[in-house]
């Protein structure tokens, strides 16, 4: 099988970093696991006693993950980051210290739940600020709000915004002001104070460290720059945090001198996806490989080849095709040949779907 490798100290190391980075700030920082989707094995290698200590909670996106994080420590501190599911109440309230919530029949029925289980549940929740993805809309904050401080199960402990995941809105000094001017707003109407203003994430990092988010933002939500040390808003490394975190070995299972250009009438019929062909290449051949990976356990496009002489030729469902040229040394011999290893780096999306690919070996060094 081909190989996921998770170098762990390396992931637990940014956590580290990160939660002194912030602690230095007085800011709260979530450290959202999501990437994982609850992978018991991850969480056990990474989410020590030790690691758990540098963050103020821990998130995911889905309920899985959270009682999978509550199994592995179940005093830990935990967040819930896109508004649940009505239906789901009781498991929300149950597995999630803290919720993001913008609906409020969703937030009515946490509090029922809240209710029976004989607890207060914390919820922070998201204005619209541009990304048009989650969020009260701004022209009903304030009846939103009052409507929502009447329960008697509900602790309003923030207010919050999503920007730069779908559209890819960028955030903006003016817009993250906007948190804390509707903050200052609600305050004033109702007299009661929200501690939390959660705005920032791994994109607005290099604006913390550059003065450019306004003092008021103090809490963050955080994945990608704990686990990959990048920060996505232009995919460059954030301070000293590791960014080799991740590898990826595929297995050459074939490999033989073919031609560049199949031969016969190419129809609509194919399942896989291959990279562009030169006509004028008829009659040249190169060596080939096959790789014992496909389109179900990654997409290629998430993948870059760390063999500047390794092309990419095609993929599909459960192999892939690379491109060794001549497969030569400077002296002559072979570079690769069948049982060696191929290795990838890989983006955020890649780690994602080779952890939920069953066909796919994960290590943990």
């Amino acid at each position: 099988m081909a190989q996921l490798i998770i170098h762990t100290d390396k992931i637990k190391e940014n956590i580290h970093k990160l939660g002194a980075y912030f602690k230095e700030r007085n800011i709260q920082w979530s450290l959202i696991t999501k990437v994982f989707s609850g992978d018991e094995a991850f969480l056990e290698h990474v989410l020590d006693e030790e690691t758990i200590s540098k963050i103020d909670t821990v998130g995911d996106s889905r309920l899985t993950s959270l009682k999978n994080l509550r199994s592995v420590n179940p005093d830990m501190h935990t967040i819930y980051i896109k508004p649940p599911a009505a239906v789901y109440a009781d498991d929300v309230v149950k597995y999630a210290t803290v919720s993001l919530n913008s609906s409020f029949s969703t937030i009515k029925a946490l509090n029922e739940a809240a209710k029976k289980q004989g607890i207060v549940h914390k919820i922070i929740i998201m204005i619209e600020l541009g990304e048009l993805r989650e969020g009260v809309n701004r022209s009903d904050l304030i009846s939103f709000y009052e409507r929502v401080f009447s329960m008697k199960n509900i602790n309003v402990i923030g207010i919050g915004s999503n920007l730069g995941c779908m559209y890819g809105v960028e955030p903006s000094y003016d817009k993250l002001l906007q948190l804390h001017l509707y903050k200052e707003l609600i305050a004033a109407k109702f007299n009661m104070d929200l501690p939390l203003i959660s705005g920032g994430t791994s994109i607005t990092l290099p604006m913390l460290d550059s003065g450019m988010i306004p003092e008021y933002i103090n809490h963050f939500r955080v994945g990608e720059a704990a686990f990959f040390g990048i920060s996505p808003l232009k995919n460059e490394r954030f301070g000293d945090l590791n960014t080799k975190t991740f590898e990826f070995r595929a297995n050459i299972i074939e490999l033989e001198e073919k031609k560049l250009v199949p031969e016969g009438v190419i129809s609509d019929a194919n399942i896989g996806h291959t990279a562009i062909m030169d006509e004028e290449d008829t009659n040249a051949q190169t060596y080939k490989a096959i790789l014992d990976f496909g389109m179900l356990d990654v997409n290629q496009e998430d993948l870059s080849v760390q063999d500047s002489q390794v092309q990419f030729v095609g993929i599909t469902s459960d192999m892939t095709v690379v491109d060794l040229g001549s497969n030569k040394n400077e002296d002559g011999t072979p570079r690769f040949k069948v049982g060696d290893t191929i290795s990838f780096r890989l983006n955020y999306m890649a780690v994602a779907r080779l952890l939920n690919s069953k066909f796919i070996d994960k290590v943990f060094k």
